[in-house]
């Protein structure tokens, strides 16, 4: 491999992702810049994960300055209202009528690279998007992780319109052959030539909105036209080894952050080892996600300031319910979800973490004929029961599993980190960080080790606590003892999502790692 920048560092679950981003990079480019190059990669070599038709969550740090966030999720159509969907029980989730927000993600490319141009003399667009025009036109490999989704939706979406383009004459596709996208081709070299405002207001948006239309859905092109991506403050909290950021409401960051907030305060209940760690880490996360599911809902909604449960009031009495020897009852509701997280660092010390998500895998399954993209279910995530937290209403967001995490520690160190797996977001930020900082093992371990999920994660259903069998095989039986409902899974298992970590080091030097679990890369200065 090349040599890189002293500072220069990509993760990513797609190593051509990750290729895309250093190639940016290497050539003098903003972290930004290489973001959005590997953001338009990825929607096209992992399409089952993300997509131009699903949203983004951004987190942008400049050395010395507070790091901001970009909101770029999609709210819920003019159309769709409780009337719309009158004779269902819940929101389909699959097909026309799981088409009900949207789509945010491009329109945060653009916010993002707004502010990146105020940095440096902007790269074209072109430039950005040719890998992703690449892949798309010259076929991409078709990876265990994709034949596996499509082999698992074969049923729910072998016969809704335009999703043909994602089988292999009508059969599910093979790992090793290749997939030819043209019609997305064709798409993001338009976006290249024309900007991506096109996205909703040029000849795209027309596109998209006739054939949402056509498929069922309420969106219609009054939405692209009023859709726009939100620069937001990000939720922090200190700890005793640094100060931790994440996005706030409609996002679960806020659980993110109090799971970690929590072991910060709890750590020394245990003896240092890894099964006391799991535990005490699996007990915060409980004690989030009651107060998640009691206040995250649209920002317009929120009863509460969620800045507020991260006070040292809130947080103690969280901690109170947490003992070492016991394991708190459990299940509460679990939240879905399935998306892809990247982060990267550039030779400046400017740093992103950044998440994309189609929600459940190929999102509603709508595949716009004359674009080539996928459409996001995330509206799936509402009620349609009058007065609950997540009521459908237009103009309003819905939950969102997805939170891109970054830390500046104490000791001068920056992390940028994320995985992709819903219910699981929150615990393997809370593990790879625990892991990292506070037992201090090596970053790559960190994501490697044996992890846990309490709950539901993407493609499953049971609330439970799932172990992987390498983990298992020295913690079951002491974590089975204080009260556990324990199942072990196969190890390195992409159950437990695909994560992935930057490091910038206060000497300019950077690490990076990325899962074994995903069809990754990493790339560092420490690699080299």
């Amino acid at each position: 491999m090349s040599s890189i920048s002293p500072s220069i560092a990509f993760t990513a679950p797609h190593h051509e992702a990750t290729k895309a981003g250093q190639a940016i990079l290497e050539q003098g480019g903003t972290a930004i810049e290489a973001m959005v190059a590997a953001a338009a990669t990825i929607a096209v070599v992992y399409p089952h994960m993300n997509g131009l038709g699903g949203d983004g969550f951004w987190l942008i740090s400049e050395p010395g300055k507070a790091p901001i966030g970009i909101d770029a999720s999609g709210k819920a159509a003019q159309l769709a209202t409780l009337d719309f969907f009158q004779g269902e029980d819940a929101i389909p989730a699959r097909g026309g009528k799981a088409t009900v927000t949207m789509a945010g993600a491009v329109a945060g490319w653009q916010k993002a690279l707004d502010i990146s141009a105020l940095w440096q003399a902007p790269k074209s667009l072109s430039e950005l998007l040719k890998n992703a025009i690449d892949h798309a036109e010259n076929g991409i490999e078709i990876t265990e992780s994709l034949q596996a989704a499509s082999q698992k939706v074969h049923d729910d979406l072998s016969a809704v319109p335009g999703f043909a383009q994602f089988l292999d004459q009508g059969e599910t596709l093979t790992h090793g052959n290749r997939l030819t996208l043209s019609t997305l081709a064709q798409t993001l070299k338009h976006l290249a030539e024309v900007g991506l405002d096109d996205f909703y207001n040029g000849t795209v948006a027309e596109k998209l909105a006739a054939d949402l239309e056509a498929a069922g859905s309420p969106i219609r092109l009054s939405d692209f036209h009023d859709y726009r991506a939100e620069e937001v403050t990000p939720l922090s909290v200190e700890t005793g080894v640094g100060k931790l950021y994440n996005l706030p409401a409609p996002t679960q960051g806020i659980a993110s952050l109090i799971i970690l907030a929590l072991y910060d305060r709890i750590h020394q209940l245990g003896n240092g080892g890894e099964t006391d760690m799991a535990h005490l880490l699996i007990e915060a996360t409980k004690q989030a996600f009651i107060a998640r599911n009691e206040y995250v809902t649209d920002p317009a909604r929120l009863s509460v300031e969620l800045q507020d449960l991260l006070s040292d009031e809130s947080l103690s009495a969280m901690a109170d319910n947490i003992a070492i020897d016991q394991a708190q009852t459990w299940p509460h509701p679990a939240k879905h979800g399935d998306t892809i997280w990247m982060g990267c660092c550039d030779s400046e010390g400017r740093m992103v973490s950044y998440i994309q998500s189609l929600y459940w895998e190929f999102g509603s399954g709508i595949v716009s004929p004359s674009t080539g993209i996928v459409w996001n279910n995330r509206g799936s995530s509402f009620s349609l029961e009058k007065g609950h937290l997540q009521e459908l209403e237009p103009n309003l967001k819905p939950f969102h599993t997805l939170n891109p995490a970054f830390a500046e520690l104490n000791d001068g160190r920056r992390i940028s980190y994320g995985t992709m797996g819903g219910e699981g977001q929150p615990q393997t930020q809370a593990a790879l960080f625990s892991r990292y900082v506070y037992h201090k093992q090596p970053l790559a371990q960190s994501i490697a080790a044996g992890r846990w999920l309490l709950g539901r994660t993407w493609g499953d259903v049971s609330h439970n606590l799932k172990v992987e069998s390498d983990f298992a095989a020295d913690a079951a039986d002491t974590l089975i003892a204080r009260g556990h409902d324990l199942v072990a899974v196969p190890a390195c298992n992409e159950l437990m999502g695909h994560a992935g970590a930057v490091v910038l080091f206060p000497e300019g030097n950077t690490d990076a790692a990325t899962d074994p679990r995903s069809d990754g890369l990493a790339v560092s200065s420490a690699s080299h």
